[in-house]
């Protein structure tokens, strides 16, 4: 079911790999600009050898930059954010997620890194429209030790499918996934945000 579903997802679109280290290269030097507002930002306590995790939040979003110390240049980043589909209830508790690393540094487990830094604070994650099937495989792989169940989004309503869909549900651009941070219960979190439940 889990193999079916990777041929079938909504696919996010990918920059070619120059774009990428383009814009990469373009932020490392604002990270180095004194007087820029990305310059000598505070570091996260991530444990991966050979990366610094510089970290900031502006408008309810976090971001968080990926230093290669040796190489002095950006490996990539996350971004925690907001999404204009959620209402201001559900925005207090839940931020999608957004990453672009460059091509040496994918699939070497620096976003599950950051992305369990902030599950273990106790906050949780909502699944964009769409995702690169790395991203999907991620979340899968978080769903093993994090519950993850799916949901509906839709007029700013959201209604939790639970942790099964069918895969016609599953594709529908109203299903996203939610990933629930640790210490949080589901039940919780759905009287937080008013979500409705639905039986699994």
């Amino acid at each position: 079911m889990w193999a079916s579903g990777l041929l079938e997802l909504r696919i996010d679109v990918q920059l070619p790999p120059s774009e990428v280290e383009k814009e990469l290269d373009a932020i490392n030097r604002r990270l180095h600009r004194p007087g820029d507002a990305l310059y000598d930002l505070p570091t996260l306590d991530i444990n991966f050898p050979g990366l610094k995790f510089r970290y900031r939040v502006a408008d309810g979003e976090h971001y968080i930059y990926v230093e290669d110390v040796k190489r002095v240049c950006l490996a990539g980043y996350t971004i925690f954010n907001r999404l204009i589909e959620l209402n201001r209830r559900q925005d207090k508790h839940l931020r999608a997620t957004h990453s672009k690393y460059a091509p040496p540094y994918q699939r070497r487990g620096i976003a599950t890194a950051i992305y369990r830094w902030w599950l273990d604070g106790g906050h949780s994650l909502i699944s964009g429209a769409r995702q690169s099937s790395g991203a999907h495989a991620l979340w899968r792989s978080l769903g093993k030790q994090y519950e993850l169940v799916y949901v509906d989004l839709r007029e700013k309503k959201l209604c939790c499918l639970g942790s099964r869909v069918s895969s016609r549900v599953r594709e529908d651009l109203h299903t996203r996934m939610l990933l629930v941070g640790s210490g949080q219960d589901l039940h919780d979190l759905a009287e937080k945000t008013g979500m409705t439940m639905h039986a699994d």
